[in-house]
């Protein structure tokens, strides 16, 4: 578009952060969004939590086991999760796999670790 900045980022060259044991991701920001770039290993998990954000799990690789608001469901590659603002969840790794999570609005930080 004219008039608008378009920015491309070398995901392989983010700096790699480790929100929660077993959970590596790299981070960036759009002007409104948090994109995280995960691998996680097989058993990592992520306790039930709830925040304000939106929240997409694209699945790339392996099997997640996501529990949104009480239901559960595998996820495996080529899957797509949307996690409403203010619900609790939680996500178990039941292979190793790597995901593509998008937060919207950006999010400032993840597991405490500042993006």
């Amino acid at each position: 578009m004219i008039g608008e900045i378009v920015t491309f980022i070398e995901t392989g060259q983010l700096k790699v952060k480790e929100p929660r044991e077993g959970r590596r991701g790299r981070f960036f920001h759009s002007r409104n969004m948090t994109f995280a770039y995960y691998t996680i290993v097989a058993g990592a998990w992520i306790h039930e939590h709830s925040h304000p954000n939106d929240e997409v799990w694209n699945v790339v690789d392996g099997q997640l086991e996501i529990t949104i608001a009480g239901e559960t469901r595998v996820a495996g590659p080529g899957c797509a999760v949307v996690v409403p603002p203010d619900t609790a969840h939680s996500v178990k790794a039941l292979t190793d796999a790597r995901a593509i999570v998008v937060d919207y609005p950006r999010r400032q930080s993840i597991g405490g670790i500042d993006l």
